[in-house]
C-alpha cells in the first residue's frame, strides 16, 4: 500500500482516539461531581427526616453513614438507600463509631474555628474550603443577626485545609446566639468550649444543651459566667441602720453591778432591739458589751463578754437567728460617760446593737 493510501488511516485512528482520552480525563471529574451530589441529597434526606449532624461519605455510588447519636441504624439505611443513584449503604451509629469502610479523623488534622458574639455584633473567624461554604456562614450569621447587629466576618478560603462542612459551625452558631453580653464559641474537633458571660444560669444551660445538639459526641465545656446579683434591698432594710440609731438613742440596756444581770429597767429594751431586727433580715448585728472601771482591766474583758452574751442569748430566744449576731466584749476601754459618779458608772455598764459592715 503507498504512504497516501495509509494516511487516511492514521486521521480515522487519531479521530478515534481523541473522544477515548477526553472521556479517560472527564470521569473522575464526574465521577467526583456525582458524589458530592449524592452525598448533598443523603444528608437533605436525612435533615428531612429530622436525623441532622450525620456524616456522610461516597466512594463512587456506596454510601457510608455516621451518626453520633443513638438513632435506628435501619431507619438512616432505609432514607439513604431511597436516594436516587446510591447503590449500597453502611452505618455506624454512637459516639465514636465510624462507618465500614470509613477511616478515623485525627482531631488534630480537623479544621477548628471560633465564633463570637457581643450585643453589636457577631465574629466568625474560620477557614472553609469553598467560597460556597463562606457564603453559607454569612448567611447563617445574617438569620441570627437581627436589624442592630454586625457582622465580623474572618472567614478564608483554603480548599485543601479548610472546614468542609459547615453544618457545625452553623449549629454552634444558634448556639451562641442565645442571650445576651460578650461570648463566644470555639471547637477544635473534639471539643466546644463556651466562655464569656450570659444573664442567668437558664441561658448557661440552654446554651450547651444547643452547643451539644450542634456537635453531638464532643466535649462541651462550659465556662460561660453567670454575674451575680444582689437580691433587691427592701425599704425596711434601706432604712435599717437609721432606725437602730434612734433605737440605740432612746433605749438602753443596762447591767447591775459586777454581774451580766440586765436591770428590770432594760428587759424591755432587748425586747425591742429582737422586734426591730426581724424588719430586716439580712443586717448582720454586733452586740458590744462594756463594764465601768471599778474592776481592774483582766476581769473587766472577760465580764463585758459575758454581758454581751447574755444579750445576745435573749434575742436568740426571741427569735433572731444566732448567725446574725456577733457577741464582743471590750471592757472598760470605752466608756460614754465619767465613772467619777454613780451615774455615770451605771450607763458605762451597757451594751450596745449595732450594724455590722456587710462585705
Amino acid at each position: 500500500m503507498s504512504r497516501l493510501a495509509r494516511r487516511p488511516v492514521v486521521w480515522l485512528l487519531a479521530a478515534l482516539a481523541v473522544p477515548v482520552l477526553l472521556t479517560a480525563v472527564m470521569v473522575p471529574v464526574r465521577a467526583d461531581s456525582i458524589e458530592k451530589d449524592l452525598r448533598t441529597q443523603a444528608v437533605a434526606a436525612l435533615e428531612a427526616r429530622g436525623i441532622n449532624g450525620a456524616t456522610v461519605v461516597l466512594d463512587g455510588r456506596d454510601a457510608s453513614v455516621l451518626v453520633s447519636t443513638d438513632v435506628d441504624a435501619a431507619q438512616i439505611k432505609e432514607i439513604v438507600a431511597g436516594v436516587d443513584g446510591v447503590r449500597t449503604v453502611s452505618v455506624g451509629t454512637g459516639p465514636g463509631v465510624q462507618p465500614t469502610g470509613t477511616p478515623a479523623p485525627d482531631p488534630q488534622d480537623a479544621a477548628g474555628f471560633e465564633i463570637g458574639r457581643t450585643n453589636s455584633s457577631i465574629r466568625v473567624q474560620a477557614v472553609v474550603r469553598s467560597e460556597l461554604a463562606k457564603d453559607s456562614i454569612k448567611s447563617e450569621v445574617e438569620k441570627v443577626l437581627g436589624p442592630d447587629r454586625e457582622y465580623d466576618q474572618r472567614v478564608t478560603v483554603d480548599a485543601a485545609k479548610g472546614i468542609e462542612d459547615v453544618s457545625t459551625l452553623s449549629g454552634l452558631l444558634n448556639a451562641i446566639a442565645i442571650g445576651t453580653g460578650d461570648a463566644s464559641v470555639r471547637y477544635d474537633g473534639t471539643t466546644v468550649t463556651l466562655s464569656g458571660a450570659v444573664p442567668d444560669q437558664a441561658t448557661k444551660a440552654m446554651a450547651a444543651r444547643a452547643a451539644a445538639t450542634a456537635v453531638p459526641g464532643a466535649v462541651i465545656a462550659n465556662q460561660l459566667e453567670v454575674p451575680i446579683t444582689k437580691p433587691v434591698e427592701s425599704e425596711a432594710c434601706r432604712t435599717f441602720k437609721t432606725r437602730l440609731a434612734e433605737y440605740g438613742r432612746v433605749n438602753k440596756i443596762h447591767f447591775l453591778s459586777g454581774t451580766a444581770i440586765v436591770n428590770d429597767a432594760s428587759k424591755q429594751a432587748v425586747t425591742r432591739a429582737a422586734a426591730l431586727l426581724k424588719t430586716c433580715a439580712t443586717v448582720r448585728i454586733e452586740v458590744a458589751g462594756h463594764t465601768d472601771n471599778l474592776g481592774s482591766p483582766a476581769t473587766s474583758l472577760p465580764l463585758s463578754e459575758q454581758r454581751a452574751t447574755v444579750v445576745k442569748a435573749e434575742l436568740v430566744r426571741l427569735g433572731i437567728p444566732a448567725d446574725r449576731i456577733t457577741a464582743t466584749g471590750y471592757g472598760q476601754a470605752f466608756p460614754i460617760a465619767p465613772n467619777t459618779t454613780a451615774a455615770g458608772r451605771v450607763a458605762n455598764r451597757r451594751a450596745e446593737i449595732r450594724a455590722l459592715q456587710e462585705n
